[in-house]
């Protein structure tokens, strides 16, 4: 099933608890957040999903990470029981929906390149979150259609600072899995959603 972008899927949903032997690594953690700022990123994007990370599993002490870059905190990494149990170390789920979707060419990654994606990814963390890319991205979408031009494609590049989405973005392209851009210059969670290759396994709840 692919994963709508307009709507939330009305995919029956799953327990964490009951799904978490099937998550895989490099599967997409997709939010449809009902914070402030997760609904400016929805306008901004006209779509319903404000935040997207991917999963590493660590079997070896019984953890599966969420890596993202989060507002206002930059890029870090938590499990993902902390989204469906204590998002806000209070005890409260995070303030939203969730669900894992996957790219089919995970499926033919060697397990061998898993380790430089991890230390690609890792050596990242700390990293800021780009505050200042949602304000282009509006004043983009504002702007009308613009192509996608050579000055556009620059901006993509590493400044050190992250929206979510361009975090995962570069972490995909370490394994040469390209996700498509916005034509108006951008990388959003919405691109993952609609991308081809990219299908929803699970809506979840704790």
């Amino acid at each position: 099933m692919r994963v709508p972008v307009k709507r939330f899927p009305k995919k029956p949903v799953t327990k964490y608890g009951q799904f978490r032997p099937c998550i895989k690594n490099g599967d997409l953690l997709l939010c449809a957040g009902s914070g402030f700022f997760s609904r400016m990123i929805q306008k901004a994007t006209s779509s319903v999903w404000s935040h997207v990370g991917f999963v590493i599993r660590l079997d070896a002490i019984d953890r599966i990470m969420v890596l993202e870059s989060v507002e206002p905190l930059g890029v870090r990494t938590v499990p993902l029981s902390k989204y469906l149990k204590d998002y806000d170390n209070k005890g409260n789920p995070y303030p939203g929906r969730l669900v894992i979707a996957r790219h089919a060419d995970f499926a033919t990654v060697p397990p061998a390149r898993l380790k430089p994606l991890g230390q690609f990814a890792v050596d990242l963390f700390g990293y800021p979150y780009d505050k200042d890319e949602i304000a282009k991205i509006a004043a983009r979408i504002a702007a009308s259609y613009l192509p996608f031009s050579d000055k556009d494609k620059k901006a993509l590049k590493r400044d050190r600072e992250y929206i979510c989405s361009e975090y995962v973005w570069e972490c995909y392209k370490e394994l040469g899995i390209e996700i498509e851009h916005d034509p108006r210059g951008f990388i959003a969670p919405a691109d993952f959603a609609k991308a081809k290759k990219v299908t929803l396994q699970a809506v979840l709840r704790g």
